[in-house]
């Protein structure tokens, strides 16, 4: 990429390795010069948290307003009824309104971290594509809106190609999708005067059509800009862990574990995610990507506080920090490890050691625990664990008892008194 930036939004999404894609460079930049411009990403409730996936484009955000920017937060309220087939190997289930209102009260308090909302010029805005979607005339929106739009184009899409390649049921309610969402980016120039569409670079497709969309019906020029599908070095989806999705609320995803997820990340991918993630200078994200053999471990340190601190506050990154120093570097337990409590009842008859790794989430069944034993890999306070038929009664429990797996992951089990 040979462009040279005015503004400093798009400098600092091609220095810190945000962008994979515009639609036009040189037209955005002059726009981002002469004024705020009001720009939107779009995120579906399936789910009543984001998740580390969706950390980058929540950044993108953050920095469009730190630039001077208006961000959009476009909760997908009326589209999370129609399901994102993007990439897609089959349907995603649908969900009952109930069920999306409640997702996104949810994620709704995961943007409030990282941008500010309000009625300035650069303040965010939130909002809900129900608000234009859910009254849709179908007559007047096929006349209107869906005369624009080629099957022809729109069958080869990657999206949907991919599908249909591998014979996989495309629903027509699906095939819809894109044309709702290249809709949601006509209502918001129309309503808003949104100028630009920011997403993963699976989004393209879709960006492409809202764009094409809103020259055709109202004559007007906006913008996309892509971000990259980003995979760890080994080649592993963003925003997974061994023990499921990184959620960014704190009440599905502990500070602790948040923590101890970055600090975990592979040496290869530090100096990147220090710059992608947190709002350290470039040179300081490169000088830490740089260190090597034990000194990385700062790095992935500085990380951890830093991305922590971001969605959680100073003082969670702080616990969970020392936290990880009691558990690792003293052989302590932690204030701030994930902990399982069990009643009396549980342990009446006594509780095998294989159901508390599982309860614990430390395994995600019996089988894969009684593995992680076989194969030395559980500790029970801090002792290596070889016995799978081992129970643990109330007397055990007399005060708190520590398991892990492997080095990294710990879990407190207690009884409730």
């Amino acid at each position: 990429m040979t462009y040279h930036p005015k503004s400093e939004f798009i400098r600092v999404m091609m220095e810190r390795g945000f962008l994979a894609d515009c639609t036009d460079y040189q037209a955005l930049d002059e726009a981002l010069m002469n004024g705020v411009v009001p720009a939107y990403i779009g995120f579906d409730a399936t789910a009543k948290s984001l998740h580390v996936g969706s950390l980058i484009q929540i950044m993108m955000l953050r920095w469009l307003q730190k630039t001077g920017h208006k961000p959009i937060t476009l909760m997908g309220g009326g589209t999370t009824k129609v399901g994102d087939p993007s990439f897609r190997a089959d349907e995603r289930p649908l969900l009952t309104a109930d069920q999306i209102d409640s997702n996104i009260s949810g994620i709704k308090q995961v943007f409030a971290k990282y941008v500010t909302y309000g009625d300035g010029p650069s303040d965010a805005l939130m909002l809900n594509n129900a608000e234009w979607l859910d009254n849709l005339n179908y007559l007047e929106f096929l006349r209107d809106i869906g005369r624009h739009f080629s099957v022809n184009r729109m069958l080869a899409f990657e999206s949907v190609k991919s599908r249909i390649d591998r014979e996989q049921s495309l629903s027509f309610l699906e095939f819809n999708y894109m044309i709702l969402q290249a809709y949601d980016f006509l209502e918001l120039n129309r309503r808003y005067g949104c100028l630009l569409q920011m997403g993963g670079s699976d989004q393209w497709g879709n960006i492409v059509n809202g764009i094409d969309l809103t020259r055709r019906v109202i004559d007007n020029q906006i913008f996309g800009l892509t971000s990259p599908l980003l995979t760890t070095s080994d080649g592993k989806k963003m925003g997974k862990s061994q023990d499921g999705a990184v959620w960014l609320n704190a009440d599905m995803r502990s500070p602790y574990e948040f923590w101890q997820f970055w600090r975990n990340t592979t040496d290869a991918d530090v100096g990147r995610f220090l710059k992608l993630y947190t709002e350290l200078p470039i040179d300081e994200c490169e000088r830490l990507g740089a260190l090597e053999g034990s000194e990385i471990n700062d790095a992935k340190i500085v990380l951890a506080n830093e991305v922590t601190t971001l969605c959680h506050g100073a003082e969670a990154a702080a616990a969970a920090h020392a936290t990880s120093r009691e558990v690792f570097e003293k052989g302590g337990v932690g204030d701030d490890l994930p902990t399982l409590t069990l009643t009396a009842a549980d342990v009446a008859d006594g509780i095998s050691i294989v159901q508390l790794i599982v309860k614990s989430g430390l395994a995600k069944t019996g089988k894969e625990a009684k593995r992680l034993i076989a194969e030395n890999g559980a500790k029970l306070d801090d002792a290596p664990l070889t016995n799978a038929g081992l129970m643990i009664d109330a007397a055990a429990l007399a005060s708190p008892i520590k398991l892990s797996a492997g080095k990294k992951r710990h879990s407190l089990v207690q009884l409730d008194t």
